[in-house]
């Protein structure tokens, strides 16, 4: 029989191309209409003159949703929902962050009217840095909510009871899903019925079963009326449907679902769940130009797209001399700033340990065993070149923005395609040059090329190191394992 094909609906299809060479396409920050001249200033004074190309697209898109202020949709319709899927590195948080600031500079009353859910406290911490940034100056309130600080105290910063009710102290909330789900089912007054932007950051991994419960319950109290809250109702909204008489009598802020990832998924069925209202898709690939000026798009079905000056290498080796490969980079070939990954948390600490021992290496380890401040001061110590090498688990390591990577490697190959993405993502980064090297066991070289050619990555180098290179290190680091055993007895 013949093969079916899975239907892709028109806007997966035909999604908005970004083009993806950074440095090639910046726009200027005047040459992107419609922005508000208080945040232009605002970027300028952080050093930014001109847009990455996903920010010259989708900021755009965002406010002319809103061009009507946040109660309508243009012409009393909703605003389409917005998917954006882009590499690491390319200026995604931005993009919301400068139209939902501007969209909400002349708001009166405090309400949360802009949520943004991410998967990791330092992925959230590092969002709402950026809001503040650019709300600095406007009266606008961010708070942040993650569970760095008791529950109680939380509360305090999103709710104020007064004799007349509860108030929102918060305009933007930045949250982990754990903890919003608390305040949204135990924090009295604490409402998202005002909600007009819904921002969910590395959407593919909050769709995964784990938070699909979580965007669930957003969208649920987003749509209860406020009754219980005890103020006015002239905002009630209802679940989007066909405009009656009826639904058009009053105002409805229109919530408008903004979706941002690397790697979004290409699964319909899943992005279904999001229950998404006629979306758009923006998403960056490649074209080349040809020798007579017309322009060709590279391999369309690529579903990821990897940063643009990012080198990729493998190494095929076997299980006793990845350690030794790893310190011939370090020592020998005197790599520096290098982000090294391990598939888990005990192999992290166990490599930390070894490198340690060896010595010559100033080394540090990234994982949930640190408290938050420990990750924080281990991170600005990378970025200040005081540690060279920082060996990290993939949850950790997850879209956080690490200034200056040279190098990533993979000290453990990556099992998905997904893990590889994101991992070498976090060299490379706004158009800077990085490499990626992955230390491949023999009996993974066939599985893990197939995967890369699967997925349309073709241009990884294989790069051997001989045995001889190695030779030289191994009286030290069998000295090095000896006091390894001796300090884990």
């Amino acid at each position: 029989s013949p093969q079916v094909q899975p239907f892709l609906p028109q806007w997966l299809a035909e999604p908005r191309r970004v083009q993806k060479r950074i440095r090639d396409n910046l726009c200027p920050l005047r040459d992107v209409p419609g922005i508000h001249p208080r945040l232009l200033r605002k970027l300028q004074m952080n050093g930014i003159d001109s847009f990455f190309p996903v920010q010259a697209e989708v900021i755009p898109a965002i406010l002319q949703s809103a061009a009507h202020g946040y109660l309508l949709g243009r012409a009393g319709y909703r605003p389409r929902d917005i998917c954006v899927s882009a590499p690491t590195g390319s200026g995604k948080t931005l993009s919301f962050v400068i139209p939902i600031v501007q969209v909400l500079l002349d708001r009166v009353v405090c309400h949360v009217r802009a949520l943004a859910v991410l998967p990791t406290k330092e992925l959230a911490q590092q969002v709402s840095k950026v809001f503040n940034v650019y709300t600095d100056g406007t009266g606008l309130k961010v708070v942040l909510i993650t569970g760095q600080k008791s529950f109680a105290k939380e509360q305090e910063m999103l709710v104020q009871k007064k004799v007349t009710g509860y108030c929102s102290l918060a305009d933007i909330v930045v949250a982990t899903p754990g903890r919003l789900t608390d305040h949204i089912n135990q924090t009295p007054g604490f409402s998202l019925a005002q909600l007009r932007f819904l921002v969910v950051d590395e959407a593919d991994r909050m769709i995964d079963d784990m938070h699909q419960n979580c965007l669930n319950q957003i969208v649920k109290a987003a749509f209860q009326g406020e009754n219980h809250s005890g103020s006015s109702m002239l905002f009630q909204r209802t679940k989007p449907g066909p405009l009656t008489a009826a639904s058009s009598c009053s105002p409805q802020i229109p919530l408008q679902k903004l979706l941002f990832s690397a790697t979004l998924t290409q699964d319909p069925e899943k992005l279904q769940q999001l229950d998404l209202f006629q979306p758009r898709l923006f998403t960056s690939v490649y074209s080349e130009k040809n020798r007579d000026g017309t322009e060709t798009e590279q391999n369309t079905s690529n579903k990821y797209t990897l940063p643009e000056r990012l080198s990729q290498c493998y190494v095929p080796c076997d299980l006793n001399s990845k350690p030794l490969i790893l310190l011939y980079f370090m020592l020998k070939m005197r790599f520096t700033r290098v982000l090294c990954f391990t598939n888990s948390r005990e192999a992290s600490h166990r490599l930390f340990l070894l490198v340690q021992a060896f010595g010559g290496v100033t080394v540090a380890e990234f994982s949930s065993r640190l408290t938050p401040n420990e990750r924080k001061r281990t991170m600005k110590e990378f970025e200040q070149g005081k540690i060279q090498l920082l060996i990290s688990t993939d949850a950790t390591a997850r879209g956080i923005d690490v200034k200056g990577v040279n190098y990533v490697i993979n000290y453990d190959a990556p099992q998905f395609i997904r893990t590889y993405v994101h991992r070498v993502g976090r060299t490379a980064r706004a158009g800077e040059a990085g490499v990626a090297f992955s230390l491949v066991l023999r009996i993974q070289e066939r599985r893990f090329l197939r995967m890369l050619r699967d997925a349309g990555i073709q241009d990884i180098q294989k790069h051997p190191v001989k045995g001889n290179s190695l030779k030289p290190l191994v009286q030290q680091y069998e000295g090095a394992l000896c006091k390894l055993e001796k300090t884990v007895k």
